[in-house]
């Protein structure tokens, strides 16, 4: 096929997962009256996790448009500036100030993944968890670890760590320079939702395998990227299956030149932890 023409129609790539054996493995039956509609069983997503590690910061879509693809996901915006966490249809910047501020439709996105969140089924934790337990222990209580679910955690946190990465000047440097300049922010019995998504392993180099998670405050004060929390025992963990996945690359600027083919996987986990 001629990529130049392929570039020329823009590309959107949409893979549907059929789930109807893991679909039966849990219970969803206190919610089977529920219909959902099709397109709300999609991970919607902008451009590539990789290629935000090597620098591809420019914005590429409008929040505006984001907004008509989910009501729930995170991401980042235009020159890496903060964190995204998009909650109850609702898009929110925390920036490396430590504050967080409603964004404003005509921003722009470099990354960002979303969905229509409606919950198929839950977990609750058994003891308190770090970063790492939560991901190793939640990971096995999955039906599947082959598909792809929406995460939404409500609660009070014993510790809350997070942080954003400040505005990046051009020529952008690649992610793991970005991000030695990334403000921590570690907050005590922080009341909030941790948002995000589980990407199984074969997602590498697209997304970030296992959970990618962000958080924001009841008050909407603070909020980022989570690189540590305790969660407590007994809290509830909602899970919601999103068989469907679709991708819009970038038709011109960085992308369209940047080097994909490397295996980025061992910076990923520095930057992200």
């Amino acid at each position: 096929m001629d990529t130049k023409f392929f570039l020329g129609i823009g590309l959107a790539i949409v893979l549907v997962f059929s789930f109807a054996a893991v679909y039966t493995s849990f219970s969803r039956l206190p919610m089977a009256a529920v219909v959902v509609p099709e397109e709300h069983e999609t991970l919607y997503q902008v451009s590539t996790i990789d290629a935000l590690m090597l620098g591809v910061y420019d914005g590429v879509q409008q929040i505006s448009e984001l907004k008509k693809h989910g009501d729930f996901g995170i991401g980042t915006f235009d020159a890496l500036e903060g964190e995204m966490i998009v909650l109850d249809g609702k898009i929110y910047q925390a920036k490396a100030d430590g504050r967080v501020y409603l964004v404003r439709d005509n921003a722009t996105t470099p990354l960002a993944m979303v969905t229509h969140f409606n919950q198929d089924f839950s977990a609750t934790t058994g003891e308190f968890m770090n970063f790492s337990s939560f991901s190793k222990g939640m990971s096995t209580r999955l039906p599947s670890q082959n598909m792809i679910y929406a995460v939404r955690v409500h609660g009070s946190f014993p510790q809350m760590k997070v942080r954003a990465i400040p505005m990046q000047q051009k020529p952008y440097p690649p992610l793991t320079e970005a991000a030695k300049n990334q403000s921590i922010y570690t907050y005590a019995n922080a009341t909030g939702t941790i948002v995000g998504f589980y990407t199984p392993d074969f997602f590498k180099g697209l997304n970030v395998p296992g959970y990618h998670l962000h958080f924001m405050s009841d008050d909407h004060q603070t909020g980022g990227h989570i690189l540590d929390f305790v969660v407590p025992a007994n809290t509830t963990v909602e899970y919601d299956i999103t068989p469907k996945f679709e991708m819009l690359l970038p038709t011109s600027g960085a992308f369209t030149g940047v080097n994909l083919s490397q295996d980025l996987s061992k910076e990923l986990v520095r930057v992200e932890s």
